[in-house]
């Protein structure tokens, strides 16, 4: 088995350790602000820098892109084109709901700053600013995608107990930045596979690229200062992130394609929703895309190589130690 994270010893706490948990409180801020010099360089505006308008009328994504890839469904050319569409609307909202969650975490932090000119508050503004712009963007192209679906989980016991989740998260400092992780790395690498692919709308591409161009800063400002975070988290806490984050993090996958999603063309919801779910492809994928969070985890002492809960290596496709199991 080939190591895709930390390296069994020494563990990032102990002495000696290099990565983000060792790094003097100077440098993280050094870093944090390098950050803001790059996010006060480079605003993008995306009414005006995304070629609105554009989107076709036809299939946004390709068939190996869409969750039902792989169930043999045999649909139609007019299928595929409404489930590309609602498929990427379904995700867009996803993201707009998760990036609210976010400015509503970190607008807290602000309220609660001993020290209101500490580069961290500084950061925390620059990323309120940018992913209000983005779900700006991301609800105009939903607009334009037009979709009908509706989420047969809204306003039923399982919204209600996400809505708390997200509530409470949006409460913590060290999980948020774990649930930051988890938000930013999924959508990362689906946008990645969706934007390098030639059959993706040049539209939707376009505002993939863009997504993603901003969101390697804020990767890197909750890698940076989630050493602090944990740092000061108190048990409870630390045992959220130890054991219910994985489980939160497997339901944020499962949901940013709901399971009215497929209704829309003719397949029933809750059956099409459980079996893409269960693709190996979906498997391989969610491993993929969570493994990052994990490599975070470890490089700032939140889990330790060879003590790494059951869940999270479910979740993530690893060993104790971090090794990528084969499927």
């Amino acid at each position: 088995m080939i190591s895709t994270l930390a390296p069994r010893s020494p563990r990032a706490t102990d002495t000696g350790a290099t990565g983000p948990a060792a790094t003097a409180p100077s440098e993280r801020t050094a870093r944090v602000v390098r950050l803001n010099r790059a996010s006060s360089r480079r605003p993008i505006e995306p009414d005006t820098h995304l070629p609105w308008g554009t989107l076709g009328s036809g299939q946004v994504i390709a068939d190996e892109l869409l969750t039902v890839h792989g169930l043999d469904l045999r649909l139609t050319a007019d299928q595929r084109c409404r489930l590309s569409r609602e498929e990427t609307a379904a995700m867009l909202t996803m993201g707009v709901r998760f990036e609210a969650t976010l400015n509503a975490g970190f607008a807290q932090q602000v309220a609660d700053a001993r020290d209101v000119t500490d580069p961290r508050v500084t950061y925390m503004l620059h990323e309120i600013g940018e992913e209000a712009r983005h779900s700006r963007a991301f609800v105009r192209l939903i607009a334009e995608l037009a979709p009908t679906a509706t989420n047969p989980l809204a306003n039923g016991p399982i919204d209600w107990l996400t809505t708390k989740a997200a509530r409470s998260v949006a409460k913590t400092d060290a999980l948020l930045l774990v649930m930051i992780l988890a938000g930013e790395e999924i959508p990362d690498l689906l946008q990645k596979l969706a934007s390098e692919h030639p059959e993706t709308d040049p539209m939707l591409a376009a505002l993939n690229r863009y997504h993603r161009m901003e969101e390697a800063r804020h990767l890197s400002y909750a890698r940076t200062v989630l050493p602090e975070a944990w740092a000061s988290a108190g048990r409870v806490e630390r045992i959220r992130i130890r054991y219910a984050a994985p489980l939160m993090i497997d339901q944020l996958w499962q949901m940013f394609v709901h399971p009215g999603v497929y209704q829309t063309v003719g397949l029933p919801s809750f059956k099409t929703w459980r079996a893409a779910n269960q693709l190996p492809r979906r498997i391989a994928l969610r491993k993929e895309a969570t493994r990052p969070v994990l490599t975070a985890l470890l490089a700032a002492g939140v889990l330790e190589p060879g003590r790494i809960p059951g869940r999270w290596r479910e979740l993530c496709g690893v060993d104790a130690w971090g090794d990528e199991q084969a499927a």
